[in-house]
């Protein structure tokens, strides 16, 4: 049998991209030919194939530039430990939509309570969708900005990390930020702002972030853009709410003056 035509055929995939067209169509043909389907059938089914492969390849891509320290899905993530924690919630928030319009969520609560694995997996879900997605956790970002500052390529850092559809920061709170450092995460914050969805972990409530950034002022305009389009996930009951702090606080006061 002449291969000519094998070893032209084989280029010309290659050429277009097709790697599964090249490698399954041999095979498709001769089902096709076992199940008397047609050239259309059995063109639409090796098509098919490369779509689903290229998927494939592109999900992988993303999840591979996302720089996630684990893969980790939702599947596995046990809700009924964290009764605090609106499963319905987290399952909308997988749909993506929030990335898309741009908005914000914040986990919060002690450590061990499972922000990570939730923050994992809604960036796999982002992923699967085609996203761009970033993962860092918050000292590692503020330290990559303060170099890239002293390097002087903070523009073009600046500018890769407003690219992606959605920044996740992890275990902001659990280092204190230098004046620099803070400034630093607030002006990329403020740069994302309504262009990018974020997604940040802490374990502090709202009203101890002013010990991250050092400075009320910042941490008040920070929490401005932030929570101006977020959702929040409570990962350890009502004290965590925006704001909850706060009046509890107002609330044993005035106990105190009685």
């Amino acid at each position: 049998m002449n291969e000519a035509p094998k070893l032209l055929l084989a280029h010309h995939l290659k050429t277009l991209k097709l790697p599964t067209v090249l490698r399954e169509y041999d095979k498709v043909a001769q089902q096709c030919a076992a199940e008397g389907l047609d050239h259309v059938q059995f063109l639409a089914r090796l098509v098919e194939l490369e779509l689903i492969d290229r998927e494939r390849r592109m999900i992988e891509r993303r999840i591979k530039a996302a720089k996630f320290p684990a893969v980790k899905s939702l599947d596995s993530f046990d809700f009924k430990a964290i009764p605090s924690l609106n499963k319905m919630q987290v399952l909308e928030l997988a749909r993506c939509e929030w990335i898309e319009r741009r908005e914000n969520v914040i986990a919060l609560g002690p450590s061990g309570t499972g922000k990570t694995h939730v923050a994992l997996g809604l960036g796999l879900a982002a992923c699967q969708k085609g996203l761009a997605v970033g993962f860092t956790t918050a000292a590692a970002l503020v330290h990559e900005l303060m170099e890239a500052r002293d390097q002087r390529r903070l523009l073009r850092l600046q500018k890769q990390l407003v690219s992606h559809k959605l920044l996740i920061i992890d275990e902001l709170g659990f280092v204190p930020l230098s004046k620099t450092g803070a400034e630093l995460l607030f002006e990329l914050i403020s740069q994302r702002y309504e262009r990018g969805a974020t997604l940040i972990t802490s374990n502090l409530p709202f009203d101890e972030w002013t010990e991250t950034f050092g400075s009320e002022r910042l941490t008040g305009a920070l929490l401005d853009r932030l929570t101006h389009h977020v959702s929040i996930l409570e990962m350890n009951g009502d004290s965590y709410r925006l704001g909850q702090s706060r009046a509890h606080k107002a609330r044993v006061a005035a106990d105190a003056q009685h």
